[in-house]
């Protein structure tokens, strides 16, 4: 579930999640949220934190209320962005907060992080082995993908020069067939989770929305 009162920035999430197989409602008030999620729950919620209505902290100490930790809540805003202001949001009981501009990347890979059960719906893309023909460095640099470093970071973690790491990240997406790293860390992550569940031996099943 995406709520932000900008259209732009609602449709680029939606789109975003999308591209790696999540199901979106797009909705523009605080108010909404709750009678939505009434009828339908979902795995996930966006919510920007200036609402029209219910503001995002009181949507989200509501969702808590109501639904515990079953729904995972992450904040994006781009007026509260102070530290006490993503403090305030974390104590009031979301899982994450971003600020805007949001690297689209990070996004995918916080979100996909929240969500405990593997995607079953058949969507967005698979790997079929293809990560198996990573080279170890290759490796490095998506897991440091998945864990929402930026490009400049990864050279520093690494000690490679940010070109390098352009480089393989070209080669992981060329290898993966995917079109974006969000897409790539998508995968990556999906992966690991199926393979823990294939060792558990239990059923999942995931409403994205």
């Amino acid at each position: 579930m995406v709520v932000d009162d900008n259209d732009d920035f609602r449709s680029f999430v939606s789109e975003l999640l999308e591209s790696v197989g999540y199901a979106t409602t797009e909705l523009a008030s605080g108010d909404a949220v709750l009678s939505t999620v009434a009828d339908e729950r979902p795995t996930a919620v966006v919510l920007d934190v200036r609402l029209p209505g219910l503001n995002g902290y009181e949507v989200c100490r509501e969702l808590r209320n109501r639904y515990g930790s079953s729904i995972a809540i992450v904040f994006v805003s781009g007026e509260r962005t102070e530290a006490f202001d993503r403090a305030g949001g974390l104590l009031i009981g979301a899982d994450d907060y971003l600020t805007k501009p949001v690297d689209p990347g990070e996004l995918i890979a916080r979100i996909t992080r929240l969500v405990d059960r593997p995607r079953s719906n058949g969507e967005g893309p698979k790997s079929n082995g293809k990560l198996e023909t990573l080279t170890q460095r290759e490796n490095e640099v998506l897991e440091l993908l998945a864990e929402g470093l930026r490009q400049e970071e990864i050279a520093e973690r690494l000690v490679i020069s940010p070109k390098t790491v352009a480089t393989h990240i070209q080669r992981i997406l060329s290898k993966l067939e995917v079109r974006s790293r969000a897409q790539a860390v998508s995968l990556a992550l999906r992966e690991d989770r199926d393979v823990t569940a294939h060792a558990a031996e239990e059923p999942f099943s995931l409403l994205a929305s």
